[in-house]
């Protein structure tokens, strides 16, 4: 039997998901819009509505009891306008506005505005301070559909962040910091004494959910810098100048000692802990999920977890060492864990599930059997990425008699699986994971299993 929070059981949202498609429908009036949707779904294998920060109507046009029937929230208030969110979906803001009346807004995420432009020969202001937590640029205006490309890494707010001119500086500094950092110091403890150091220094310097959004950006380009299928897919997406913003959520591996350093320094940055998962005695493996719902980021923290350790509050009380690895602790064993040298085991990003995999198929990357198949959820990752591991990591597994010597031998010649890429559809707004086939999915993933055997 498999176990989750009931207090986080999610469910589809259907009404809410058809009140933006059929806002996202009054945008197509604009050419820009039409064609960048057109682009996205040939180029990079998306929809636009995966790519929506949030759109705007007057309240001419859309009543706020009509946004509230369908489940959304108010969250914000201003003398001009109002802002609702559906706490219990994935799906784009609403803000209700009093002027100018008739027009409608969209504005589409995208990693980097000035990439963006670059790409596209679009000479047009940008607003908010560089490298801030939330800058737009209007595209264009047409037939009464105003289109913006916005950057959000931090903020939760409507308008252009304007810092101090000492901010893009103290962004470098904190950056770098993270960059630079010992990831792969042979002292454990000193890698997560200077890891957690470094966090807390970064956001004294420019926050907290600001320090989220710029340490994960970082965590991809490390994980991306290890994996062809991300790379790949980061060009396809970059050709239109979108980067990641289409990222769903950030998947971590810890060793069990690790597990309760890796949530702290996740809560340090304004993460909260949402739904724990635990599948079972059979799988021997749990996750706490995490988000920061003033970054809208979410992470999937993955760890070894025995049947007797359900009730434990696994987040935050330190575990001790198994007898036996299970497939996240030897992964961690191999590749160390994924917030020092081995960085994130996957990214996913939402797509065209079917179409994603033709594309990628096409350019030599295949993908493993989806684990999740239903209408509302569609999930796959793609073939592993094999990495070189330390002899030294292996020798130390041995005399620990945490391996095989034929395994042993196996990993020294053959290398282990690495991170992967995971191709995600949502449907309906529904916003959680599908906790059975994961536990599948974590079992194929398994270190020991080599291919073609």
């Amino acid at each position: 039997m498999g176990y989750m929070d009931e207090e986080f059981v999610w469910k589809c949202e259907p009404e809410a998901e058809r009140l933006i498609l059929a806002i996202l429908e009054e945008t197509r009036k604009s050419t820009d819009v039409l064609h960048l949707e057109k682009q996205l779904e040939e180029v990079t294998s998306t929809r636009l509505m995966d790519w929506v920060d949030h759109v705007q109507v007057p309240t001419t046009k859309l009543t706020r009891d009509k946004v509230l029937k369908v489940g959304f929230k108010q969250v914000q208030a201003t003398p001009s306008y109002t802002v609702f969110c559906h706490p219990g979906a994935q799906l784009p803001q609403i803000v209700l506005y009093q002027i100018p009346e008739g027009k409608i807004s969209v504005s589409v995420s995208v990693e980097k505005i000035d990439h963006y432009l670059m790409v596209r020969g679009i000479d047009r202001k940008i607003e908010g301070t560089v490298f801030s937590g939330y800058r737009r640029c209007l595209i264009s205006e047409e037939s009464n559909i105003l289109f913006y490309v916005v950057e959000r890494a931090g903020l939760d707010t409507m308008e252009p962040a304007i810092e101090e001119v000492s901010y893009p500086a103290l962004y470098f500094r904190a950056k770098e910091k993270w960059l630079t950092r010992g990831r792969s110091i042979a002292n454990e403890n000193l890698a997560w004494f200077d890891t957690l150091e470094i966090t807390q220094q970064i956001i004294e310097s420019i926050g907290k959910n600001r320090a989220a959004a710029l340490i994960l950006d970082c965590e991809r380009q490390y994980w991306q810098s290890r994996n062809s299928a991300a790379q790949i897919q980061k060009n396809r997406q970059d050709r239109l100048g979108m980067g990641w913003a289409n990222h769903d959520h950030h998947t971590f591996r810890s060793s069990r000692k690790n597990f309760f350093l890796l949530v702290r320094l996740f809560e340090m940055l304004g993460f909260h802990c949402r739904e724990r998962y635990y599948a079972g005695e059979e799988a021997g493996w749990g996750a706490q999920v995490m988000e920061n719902s003033v970054a809208r980021l979410v992470l999937f923290l993955d760890v070894d977890l025995d049947s007797h350790e359900i009730a434990l509050d696994f987040a935050h009380e330190p575990l001790e060492e198994l007898p036996q690895l299970g497939t996240v602790g030897l992964w961690c064993a191999l590749h160390g864990d994924s917030i020092l040298s081995a960085g994130m085991h996957h990214l996913e990003a939402q797509f065209l599930f079917d179409k994603l995999s033709q594309d990628l198929e096409g350019k030599g990357i295949s993908m493993m059997n989806p684990f999740s198949q239903f209408t509302y959820l569609k999930q796959a990752f793609t073939e592993g990425e094999r990495w070189e591991v330390d002899p030294k990591r292996i020798d130390k597994l041995l005399r620990e008699g945490k391996m095989t010597p034929e395994q042993a031998e196996k990993f020294k010649t053959k290398g282990a699986i690495g991170s992967h890429l995971e191709n995600l559809q949502r449907r309906e707004g529904y916003k959680g994971f599908n906790q059975k086939n994961v536990s599948s999915i974590i079992k194929k993933t398994d270190p020991r299993l080599f291919d073609n055997e």
